[in-house]
């Protein structure tokens, strides 16, 4: 795995620096005084950047408003220790924070977390995602003595198999939710439809990264899943135009459909809002579509 970030501008590796130290010092706080010992001997065993910063094609486009994100896999030593909630919103929330503050970062960090038992299952079985970040990924931090497991590639006809599997249940259950959306939306129940589009938006997101990966984050955060998404598939970036503010308004309303549309008796989205969304789903739809059957189509002719 590489190790050096010479192809980035100084600032960019000093906030990566920076985005480094948050992760250890809140990990640090997160464990400290847990008495169960997986808890107590738990450690940050690695975090590496992988995606458009690791591969040198990132995007800083303020015209356009689309900005790479630093994405990090972060590997620790025990499974419990992947809980977001638990063990890392606080440190996300300073990330964000920081970023919005603008005096030591200014590019979103979107780490994912993972243990390092799970990783090198995951190599085992042959996970693309997995093997490509070891490929092209850049070790930031490591922790001695915790090496990965030897990947081992799938044969064709595995693939294919696989790929094959995910696609047909991942879209048919996003179509499924486009199908309720509609309905909900003609019955004039805007917040149930809102949370069903939020939901085939996202398995759409999922289907792609299992059909070219053959794993998908495990996480509803739209933004997250949009932003790995576009970075692997960048005709995406085309479904969520920023020109105006109803547009952004109504990815807001999108985004926070997961939660606010069904908890929330101050979420408010009108039709009109909802049918643009509803456009914007089914074009992402037609373009993840095409992708996975481009995807398939590779696979077919390999096997």
């Amino acid at each position: 795995m590489k190790t050096g970030l010479e192809h980035l501008p100084q600032g960019k590796r000093d906030e990566l620096a920076f985005v480094v130290e948050l992760l250890r010092a809140g990990f640090a706080e997160a464990i400290a005084g847990r008495r169960a010992e997986r808890f107590r001997d738990g450690k940050l065993l690695k975090i590496i950047l992988f995606g458009s910063y690791a591969r040198d094609d990132w995007v800083e486009d303020p015209v356009g408003r689309y900005f790479s994100d630093y994405d990090l896999l972060v590997v620790v030593s025990h499974e419990d220790l992947t809980d977001v909630a638990e063990f890392w919103l606080p440190t996300e929330q300073r990330l964000t924070e920081e970023v919005s503050s603008g005096a030591r970062l200014r590019t979103l960090a979107s780490p994912i977390y993972h243990s390092l038992d799970d990783v090198n299952e995951k190599l085992a079985l042959g996970r693309y995602f997995f093997i490509d970040i070891l490929r092209d990924g850049i070790l930031l931090f490591e922790e001695p003595g915790y090496p990965f497991a030897k990947p081992q590639p799938l044969t064709p006809q595995q693939a294919l198999k696989e790929t094959q599997d995910y696609f047909e249940e991942w879209f048919e259950s996003a179509c499924e939710f486009m199908d309720d959306y509609e309905g909900n939306l003609a019955k004039g129940r805007l917040k149930k439809a809102a949370f069903e589009l939020h939901q085939a938006t996202e398995r759409f997101y999922h289907c792609l990264f299992l059909v070219r990966t053959l794993y998908s984050p495990k996480s509803h955060n739209l933004n997250r899943l949009r932003s790995l998404a576009e970075d692997l598939e960048p005709s995406l970036k085309a479904v969520w135009p920023t020109e105006s503010k109803f547009q952004r308004r109504c990815y807001e309303l999108l985004r926070a459909a997961y939660v606010k549309a069904r908890y929330s008796r101050h979420y408010r989205i009108t039709a009109d809002e909802l049918a643009w969304l509803g456009e914007r789903v089914a074009m992402l739809q037609g373009l993840v579509r095409t992708a996975c059957e481009a995807r398939i189509e590779t696979l077919a002719r390999a096997a």
